[in-house]
């Protein structure tokens, strides 16, 4: 078992280096801030420890452990930035899938070790978060809810500096649920694809935390990112951490942290490859 201390260990010395490191088909060619890869030797219960885990093993999730919560598909491939020392995980919710109080929701999620609420390394001067999707058909998504995916929420809690989701966003026709949507913090869309039921799907988001703008990239399978939108203005402030999952909200309620309608026997999941946050300082971005 690799622990995921070496693996960050690893990756910075190698972004430091003339060339850069190869993994899969895509190549990191900036220093390494927050490393959500998942080692291939990792085994189940490794998720639910911080010596072992590139994540937070108590957060995001409700009573059931990562190692109940977390899954390893073997049938989908290498993501953009994954070869054979990572794989890809998944992200699974059930009836169970309370956190907190928060009884509306149907929620687990990640938070990469070192990613603190305030005062954190991810919200300082230019970052790019990474992250590939792939659709699971045995657990697929109910796109009558809303569902965020991947976010960065401010550290009071309050709001979020964009939001990455998909199904039918609460108070709209749900023409578009089968998109995926990336919205800035006035929740207004910035940019949009279908989701894909086969192919891998990489997005890239970068904040710069200076000139507070947002700017996206995106690509499948094993094509190179491009930019998909310019560097368009967004109010980054207020610190906070990235989250990287699934929240569900319910439907036919106005309080959707509390109450609502979620169906019995839930089996959904988001599968994940490829997390990590870069140092995007001087307009670098791994493609």
């Amino acid at each position: 078992m690799v622990s995921s201390a070496l693996v960050t260990s690893f990756l910075l010395a190698a972004s430091a280096s003339a060339s850069p490191t190869k993994r899969g088909t895509g190549a990191i060619k900036c220093p390494v801030v927050l490393n959500g890869f998942v080692p291939a030797d990792m085994t189940p219960t490794d998720f639910d420890s911080y010596a072992t885990s590139p994540f937070n093993p108590d957060y995001i999730r409700g009573s059931e452990k990562f190692s109940q919560i977390l899954q390893f598909p073997t049938t989908v491939g290498s993501s953009r930035f994954d070869n054979a020392s990572t794989v890809p995980v998944e992200v699974t919710i059930n009836d169970k899938s309370i956190f907190q109080t928060q009884n509306g929701f149907r929620r687990a999620g990640l938070q990469i070790q070192g990613d603190t609420n305030t005062g954190g390394p991810g919200t300082t001067g230019v970052r790019t978060l990474h992250f590939s999707v792939k659709q699971d058909p045995a657990r697929t998504l109910n796109l009558t809810h809303e569902y965020l995916n991947v976010w960065h929420e401010a550290s009071d809690y309050s709001s979020n500096q964009f939001n990455f989701q998909t199904g039918t966003i609460i108070g709209s026709s749900g023409t578009d649920k089968s998109n995926f949507k990336v919205l800035n913090r006035q929740n207004s869309q910035v940019w949009s694809t279908p989701v894909d039921a086969t192919a891998w799907q990489n997005f890239a988001i970068t904040l710069d935390f200076s000139k507070n703008t947002l700017q996206v990239y995106y690509s499948k399978n094993d094509e190179p990112l491009k930019a998909v939108t310019s560097a368009v203005y967004n109010n980054n402030s207020g610190g906070g951490q990235y989250q990287i999952g699934i929240l569900k909200k319910p439907t036919g309620t106005s309080d959707v942290v509390n109450s609502g309608y979620q169906e019995k026997g839930i089996s959904e999941g988001q599968i994940y490859g490829g997390i990590f946050l870069e140092d995007s300082a001087n307009g670098c971005v791994s493609l």
